[in-house]
């Protein structure tokens, strides 16, 4: 069975937590409202109201008054993410990202009950982030995400396997991946409705007026789709870079950035609970040619103070200095649980 686990409203609910004051009041999270601002997530009081991803910041205050707006931070929401990854990751075999808040999850490697490895994540990410995680359980990636679409905020909500079929009859054919209104209203023409109602569909007619598509679409409808967690237990590598506004030649500042740049490696990597051998330092010159060194190191590394030493050495092996730098870049590769502690509390 493949789990889809989200986070819902994501950016919302991150502000909700970072501002207590929000606490209690609808929010809204996106563009200046004066400037026509696209909303892009909102707290489940203001969804409620009728504002939606894509609309207009006026518009969503014109539905929903009371709503307090914030503006995005993208770059806070992308940390967040990394610990949301990292929370999955400790918890289940195989996990794979599709966006900040949402990653499938496969839960055969565990040999455990998918409701059971559910559980884990959802307490896993409460714990650690204070985030309510929900999680669809079914046989096929589409159906997973329709599952979670059905299950409350901190639970889990399954499709029996065999059950597909009474599971998606009465659901509006827009459920479905590739509906949008073009292909809803050739569909409403044939006299489909409900999903249901498209598989009585003649086929033959379907792909005379959808070609493909139609019969992609068909297929979706009875529940056959793709079954794949292409994931692993956790990622294959990290990195972190950097550009400077103008062509540097200073060494110290190029190893002061080498300093940062190791200093966020350390963090994604403690929070992970992972540790790596291969270390491999980026260098972008001014004429955009780019070059890269790397060291393989007997033992994993996973402190600022064990890799940034390794970079220095590696950047010392380059033209740097002697040629402008425009982009610094450091990766950590050959990624494994940290040998000295596999049960690290994440985020404690």
């Amino acid at each position: 069975m493949i789990l889809f686990a989200e986070v819902p409203n994501f950016y919302a609910e991150i502000e909700c937590l970072r501002d207590p004051l929000l606490q209690g009041f609808p929010v809204v999270v996106g563009g200046d409202p004066r400037k026509r601002g696209l909303v892009q997530s909102a707290s489940r009081d203001a969804c409620a109201t009728g504002v939606q991803p894509g609309m207009t910041m006026q518009e969503a205050l014109v539905r929903c008054p009371d709503a307090r707006t914030v503006k995005t931070d993208i770059k806070h929401y992308r940390e967040v993410s990394g610990k949301l990854r990292g929370c999955l990751r400790a918890a289940a075999e195989a996990v794979e990202p599709i966006s900040l808040e949402a990653a499938f999850v496969d839960a055969a490697p565990t040999q455990e009950a998918p409701e059971s490895v559910a559980e884990r994540l959802i307490a896993r990410v409460q714990d650690s982030l204070d985030l309510a995680l929900r999680v669809g359980i079914a046989s096929t990636r589409f159906l997973a995400r329709l599952a979670a679409e059905e299950a409350a905020p901190g639970r889990s909500f399954r499709i029996e396997a065999g059950h597909e079929a009474e599971f998606l009859a009465p659901l509006p054919l827009g459920r479905l991946p590739g509906v949008g209104p073009r292909t809803l209203e050739s569909m409403r023409a044939l006299g489909a409705l409900s999903i249901g109602d498209l598989l009585r569909v003649d086929p033959s007619l379907l792909e005379r007026e959808l070609g493909n598509h139609g019969l992609r679409i068909l297929e979706l409808a009875s529940g056959r789709g793709d079954s794949t967690v292409r994931g692993h237990r956790h990622p294959q590598s990290v990195s972190r870079e950097q550009t400077f506004g103008n062509p540097e030649l200073d060494q110290s500042e190029m190893e002061n950035c080498l300093q940062h740049l190791c200093g966020l490696l350390g963090e994604s990597l403690h929070e992970q609970g992972l540790a790596g051998r291969r270390v491999t330092l980026k260098v972008r010159f001014d004429d955009q040619q780019t070059t890269t060194r790397s060291r393989t190191l007997p033992t994993p590394v996973a402190t600022s103070a064990d890799i940034y030493p390794v970079t220095v050495m590696l950047l010392a092996r380059t033209q740097a200095g002697a040629r402008g730098v425009r982009l610094l870049g450091v990766s950590v590769a050959g990624l494994g649980s940290r040998p000295d502690d596999r049960q690290l509390g994440l985020f404690s």
